[in-house]
């Protein structure tokens, strides 16, 4: 999900070969999975519900297939796949946004809106065809924005792409849709940035209900001025305008959107040096020599940690370069191969700001993703090379307060703080997304999870998570995104894996994160790699809503376990949501219930926090509380309330049990 550019240089098409090492890192988000048509065989399906992980692992020698591969699930079900359809079939689905009863999921040709009143059966309302990757999407009210980076995307929506190299025709930033008709949405504007959009964040300020803002991560290279007046290459310290090293923020007026404009660019990545990295897995290692020993051209990408074998289709152009430079004709000869194998260290050497003598490579010049946290005035940068924590109280002028580095992450991709805001989670998309990283002898530190506590405006890690079950060699795997599951009293998270499926694991205890539920299919192709997957997996008003690369759209829900009650599920789903974008983190309320009394009452007994004896009298007076109405109930539930403050005197978890009383005490003061 990167995408690097260098400046033009006089040596063999070093644009050609940017081009190429973008493939390192964009894999699965720039390119269009193969697919074939919908199979008839029902997908072979293993599915268990239990307090302990099912051993052997299910997911492992999964059965291949597109539509027909085999499924492994644990605590969860597949409620439905929905596939992509039109133009939108063989193109690559990409991030999710939702409002009201409606997910709206990004796709490199542009989005589709469905209906999920019926999870069982989604219907699509609105397949808008505007191409341009990546499509991430956010929705505010009746605004839908979506991102443009790629180099064919156009101002009109076309898909005959943009073949100049400078183009007025082309869109590369954010794109702006009226869905008051989300039947029929209208593109009403457009902001152009330097470097386009890959992924962007609406933030909405507390303090300003005229006005929301979004924060634009570009990861491509710097546009030419002749293209986007403005655009600068040069790093700061060579011209002050450089259009790297900061982020853009947009503000979107909601009375005229169409005068949305960029109000800042804050640079907050100055001062940064390129962290360390880990450097190659053995089994990548082995690839790369036996590559070699076949004449491949393997480049050494030393800021990513990573090698990488040039494709043919890249490769011949910059040998006919090389030919051509020398005054030949016909095919390459030895010696030209010769030539571009030793003039391509220095290539990379200098395009990522490594050459000799240059002095530390600087770090990143953007972030891949931002999460706002509005509510307690923090955003989680995930940066490249560094997990930021950033001051957004001031939403035009957002400030770096910690940027924390670690040589077992390749590139910092997202961010999820927990819901009281003490914890912060870090994805690593080692690999890019389009590489299988989840081999069995690919470490558990590298392609997964860091979590850190926030102590002040500091980051301190606690420990990494990555998904247990080995993928194949021919199934892209690496942590991505994901959201929180709002059961009360628990850091509870699901995560998309691209082919390793969906996790969902428990961090509560930050030093000792927990799979405690997963759903996977087989890979696409049990003979080569076929990019697929879950994207994103995302839980909304009950349910979790996957983003399926391939396949279309997955609904699962969490089914009821010893891990996770039926209590715990039912307080989820009392929390309603009138619109979600993940990166726009909401803090979750729960509104009182009985099932959110019983679920505090579920974990005390997980926790041993309260006797058998008292657990059976707290759930029996809530039974015959319910049963009762008016002041029976209330003079019931008050005096539940103060027996179970009494029992926290002698609990091992005596801030569960005041929480569970709090919880009782709001019921008696009217709620449900």
């Amino acid at each position: 999900m990167r995408f690097v550019r260098p400046a033009r240089r006089m040596m063999p098409s070093s644009t050609t070969l940017a081009t190429a090492v973008a493939l390192l890192s964009v894999a699965a988000c720039a390119t269009s999975p193969s697919t074939s048509q919908l199979a008839s065989t029902a997908p072979v399906s293993v599915s268990r519900s239990s307090g302990s992980p099912p051993s052997p692992d299910p997911r492992v020698g999964l059965k291949a297939g597109l539509y027909d591969a085999g499924v492994a699930t644990w605590n969860m079900k597949l409620v439905s796949t929905t596939p992509p359809t039109g133009k939108f079939l063989h193109s690559t689905n990409s991030d999710l946004a939702f409002t009201g009863h409606y997910a709206i999921q990004g796709n490199y040709n542009g989005f589709q809106v469905w209906d999920i009143t019926d999870p069982a059966h989604p219907v699509m309302t609105k397949g808008y065809y505007c191409p341009a990757s990546q499509s991430d999407v956010s929705t505010y009210k009746n605004l839908l924005f979506v991102s443009a980076e790629g180099l064919s995307g156009r101002l009109d929506c076309g898909g005959e792409g943009v073949k100049d190299t400078v183009s007025h025709d082309r869109v590369r930033g954010l794109r702006i849709f009226d869905i008051s008709d989300i039947t029929n949405p209208k593109y009403i504007a457009n902001v152009q940035t330097c470097r386009g959009s890959h992924t962007h964040t609406v933030l909405v300020d507390p303090k300003d209900p005229a006005d929301v803002y979004v924060y634009i991560s570009g990861s491509a290279g710097v546009r030419s001025p002749n293209e986007l007046a403005g655009c600068v290459r040069a790093r700061p310290s060579e011209d002050p305008n450089s259009a790297l090293f900061r982020i853009e923020v947009i503000k979107v007026p909601l009375a005229n959107p169409e005068q949305a404009a960029i109000v800042s660019s804050p640079r907050i990545f100055n001062d940064l040096v390129a962290p360390a990295h880990h450097g190659e897995a053995q089994a990548d290692k082995e690839a790369m020599a036996a590559a070699r020993a076949k004449g491949a051209f393997v480049v050494n990408i030393a800021v990513l940690g990573e090698e990488m074998v040039l494709p043919s289709r890249f490769v011949t152009p910059m040998l006919d370069s090389v030919v051509k430079a020398r005054g030949g004709t016909g095919a390459p000869t030895a010696a030209d191969s010769a030539a571009l194998r030793e003039a391509l260290p220095g290539i990379v050497a200098k395009m990522f700001g490594s050459a000799p003598g240059s002095g530390p490579r600087p770090g990143p010049t953007q972030c891949h993703d931002i999460t706002v946290y509005p509510a307690i005035g923090f955003a989680g940068g995930a940066c490249e090379g560094y997990g930021m924590l950033l001051d957004i109280h001031d939403p035009v002028n957002p400030k770096r307060l910690y940027a924390a580095s670690d040589s077992n992450f390749s590139y910092w991709h997202s961010a999820t703080f927990n819901n009281d805001g003490t914890k912060l989670l870090f994805s690593d998309e080692w690999g890019g997304g389009g590489l299988p990283k989840c081999r069995a002898t690919d470490p558990k530190q590298w392609g997964g999870d860091a979590i850190f506590s926030i102590e002040g405006d500091q980051l301190h890690f606690q420990s990494y998570y990555k998904m247990s079950a080995p993928q194949t060699s021919f199934e892209n795997c690496v942590a991505h995104n994901g959201s929180l599951i709002p059961i009360p009293g628990r850091d509870v998270m699901v995560q998309s894996w691209y082919q390793g499926g969906i996790s969902v694991f428990d961090w509560t205890d930050a030093a000792h994160p927990k799979e405690i539920a997963f759903f996977d299919r087989g890979p696409i192709d049990s003979t080569r790699m076929e990019d697929g997957g879950t994207w994103s997996a995302y839980w909304y008003n009950g349910v979790i809503v996957s983003s399926e690369i391939a396949r279309g759209l997955d609904i699962l829900e969490l089914t009821p376990n010893p891990l996770i009650t039926q209590n715990e599920i039912d307080a989820a789903k009392s929390v309603h949501l009138d619109y979600l974008n993940v990166q726009g983190q909401p803090k979750y309320v729960w509104p009182p219930s009985f099932a959110l009394a019983r679920a505090y009452v579920d974990q005390l007994e997980r926790s041993n926090g309260l006797s058998a004896d008292q657990l059976k009298s707290v759930r029996q007076s809530l039974g015959s509380a319910e049963q009762a109405s008016g002041d029976a109930r209330k003079t019931a539930l008050t005096q539940l309330a103060s027996q179970i403050e009494g029992d926290a005197n002698g609990s091992s978890d005596a801030a569960k049990v005041h929480t569970l009383a709090t919880a009782v005490r709001d019921l008696a003061g009217g709620g449900m």
